[in-house]
Order: structure tokens, then sequence, then C-alpha cells
């Protein structure tokens, strides 16, 4: 009954989830707690946005030094500055969509997409998802393209989900929403940036982490291209062990996005930074 009723809460159960959903609790907790936080948390979530955007950059091709992000102000020029022009957007845009995403978040994504992809793309295929034929731009993803059709569906079933509403921990419905937008890559490009900022969004907008502090795209870009899609191929696949390894991964990069915004902090504390 419960997983008919509430078929996101049921992932919580699956092997090793509750031990990464602890973990990932715990660490959210010390670092929300560090002293820096009281009186500099601004700081401490401007910084955990430009190191987010970096690492989500790095996993869409463009893997950029922080400085160079920090410094550059012109994105327009090349493929991988233009990546991480449109990563930056995407996580200053993230923190104003909060509210649309509990009404409508098909919405929310397609302004996303917008938001990424504007300008690089013809205009009649940017802020909605593909059609039948439209050719998808991920090289990052192996896995088999779904349909338009397939694509439709299973949007629609997530959208009704989250609609729903769920007694989920945040980290699991955060990574069900990352690995399905990634696994079924609903726009002609920027998909994997559009999926990382739809967790981001999804792990602020579930109290989990508030001030935005905790970028797992730092972890993710950490953990390496190899891991992550190994990791996206075992939620593709459907299985309690692959769908658990994947919410394991995912659990893994907001840790060391925590670590590093606790870096930040210590640094703050230090006055280095």
């Amino acid at each position: 009954m419960s997983t008919t009723a509430d078929p996101l809460a049921a992932l919580a159960s699956l092997p090793g989830v509750a031990d990464s959903v602890d973990s990932v609790r715990k660490a959210v907790d010390r670092v929300y707690g560090h002293r820096v936080m009281r009186r500099r948390s601004n700081e401490i979530t401007s910084e955990a946005a430009l190191r987010g955007a970096r690492g989500s950059a790095a996993l869409s091709g463009a893997d950029w030094a922080l400085e160079e992000v920090r410094r550059r102000t012109d994105f327009g020029v090349e493929g991988e500055a233009r990546a991480v022009g449109a990563a930056l957007r995407l996580t200053a845009e993230a923190g104003q969509l909060l509210s649309v995403w509990r009404q409508s978040p098909l919405r929310v994504l397609a302004r996303l997409h917008l938001v990424a992809a504007g300008g690089t793309r013809p205009d009649e295929t940017v802020g909605r998802p593909r059609l039948a034929g439209e050719p998808v731009e991920e090289p990052l993803v192996r896995l088999a393209v779904p349909s338009a059709s397939e694509v439709a569906g299973r949007l629609e079933g997530l959208a009704g989900l989250l609609l729903a509403g769920t007694e989920a921990p945040a980290l699991v419905t955060a990574a069900v929403v990352h690995g399905e937008l990634l696994a079924l890559r609903p726009f002609g490009s920027c998909n994997g940036l559009v999926a990382r900022a739809a967790e981001r969004i999804v792990l602020v907008g579930s109290g989990l982490d508030p001030k935005s502090i905790c970028p797992a795209e730092v972890g993710h870009a950490e953990l390496g291209a190899e891991a992550y899609l190994a990791a996206l191929d075992g939620y593709a696949s459907g299985t309690p062990e692959g769908v658990g390894a994947w919410i394991a991964h995912c659990g893994r990069a907001v840790e060391l996005g925590v670590r590093e915004s606790t870096a930040v902090c210590e640094a703050l504390q230090r006055g280095a930074a």
C-alpha cells in the first residue's frame, strides 16, 4: 500500500539508502552549525553557488579552474565558455524558482532550459521538451536516448509524484529528479546542467539545505565523470541495487559539497578568504 501511495518514500528502504540519508543529514547539520555561518552565511552561499556552477560545467565538458570562472566576464565566445556561463546562470536562477517548483515542476524545467540554452539553439527548440525526430546534444551520457513520447509520459509521471507530495527524504527525491532528467534527456541540449540545477532546487526547497550552501555539483565533479555515468547506468537499470547505488552516489556528492563549504568557512574564520 505505501509503495503505491508514495513510490519515492519506498526508495528510502533500498539497500544503503538509509545510511546515506543519515550521513548527509549529519554532514549538513555540521556545516550549518559552523560559527562562521551565524554571521557570514551570505558569503558562504555565494561561494557555494560559484563552486557548484564550476562543478556542473566541468561535467558538461568545461573543466575550468575556479579562479578562471571567478575572473571571466565573457561567456559567449566558445563552447566551453558557453557551458560555464549557462551553469552560472542556472545557479542564479534556481533560487528564484522554488515557489514555482512546488506548483509546476515542468514549468520550472522549461525555464531552466531556456536560461541554459538561450541564444545557443534555434528558438523553437528552447524551453520545451524535444519532439519526435529532434536530435539531442548530450555526448557525456551514453544511455540510449528515449523517444519523445516516452519522455513526455515519464516527465508527466515525475511531476505527478512531486505534486502529490512525498515523505521521502530530500536526498532520495533530489536523486530521482536528477537521475530521471539525465536518463531522459528531455531537451535538445543542456540536459546535464538542467538536471543538476533541478537537484539543487529539491535540496534547497525541501529544507535540507535552505541557504544553498551544500553544492552537490562540486561533489559530482570531484567523484568524476566515469563514476557519475556508472551510477547513472545503475539508476537507469531500474534494479533496487542500481537505484540505491545512484542515491548513495548523490549522497556522497552532497557530502563533498558540504566539505567544500566547510573549507570556505574555515578560510573565512582564519581571514584567508
